[in-house]
């Protein structure tokens, strides 16, 4: 493996446990696809530093048990706003 995928991969994690990061947001902040995000922290990182390969993987697990809560947060928002937008008076409490 060269060198400077070891690196990326090692920074990458730090980046996930610092910022509690999802796939996606990592992905974005380093300028790669989330497939190459995944690799690193599974396949690569497992075989240069197998803790912190741990810590990441904790924070991803934790990143995708929410995931579904978090898609549903963000359709009651774009609803909410969408009727805002469109006058109707809404309020978030009958959305609960």
């Amino acid at each position: 493996m060269k060198d400077y995928i070891q690196e990326r991969a090692v920074e990458i994690a730090y980046y996930i446990i610092e910022h509690q990061a999802t796939v996606r947001q990592t992905a974005k902040q380093f300028g790669v696809s989330k497939s190459t995000i995944h690799k690193d922290v599974t396949e690569r990182l497992l075989q240069i530093n197998p803790a912190l390969a741990n810590q990441a993987r904790k924070v991803l697990d934790m990143n995708k048990s929410e995931r579904h809560i978090r898609g549903g947060m963000a359709t009651r928002e774009k609803y909410l706003h969408s009727r805002l937008d469109e006058g109707q008076c809404v309020h978030s409490e009958s959305m609960v």
